[in-house]
């Protein structure tokens, strides 16, 4: 059984820092793409970054570029994403999720949450301004 657990959300002031951590087990972790989407209220989900499998590239969306950063560890079937410079736009809530399909970090493949089959359960992140 595939489980991914989402933990580390909370509320945090405008400007400020957390970071998310995204357990997983199940599966051969070390060979699938690791993603990181979000969902606003009254907004669809959206693509905020993703990890190659051994977590040598990543892509991320431009809304969050050079603020946030995924990285994994795979020893501990693990994936986070550090968030920096948090904006109130920022509230949302943070799912993983793993994809099983394109091995190979493809921008135009792993940015859409079609692409991911398995997810975790969310953990919401607010940003107070």
């Amino acid at each position: 059984q595939v489980q991914l657990v989402e933990s580390g959300g909370g509320l945090v002031q405008a400007g400020g820092s957390l970071s998310l951590s995204c357990a997983v087990s199940g599966l051969a972790f070390d060979s699938y793409v690791m993603g990181w989407f979000r969902q606003a209220p009254g907004k669809v989900r959206e693509f905020v970054a993703a990890i190659s499998g051994s977590g040598g590239r990543q892509i991320s969306a431009d809304s969050v570029k050079g603020r946030f950063t995924a990285s994994r560890d795979n020893a501990k079937n693990t994936v986070y994403l550090q968030m920096n410079s948090l904006k109130s736009e920022d509230t949302a809530v943070y799912y993983c999720a793993a994809s099983t399909g394109l091995q190979y970090l493809t921008a135009s493949y792993h940015s859409s949450d079609g692409q991911y089959r398995y997810w975790g359960q969310g953990t919401r992140v607010t940003v107070s301004s």
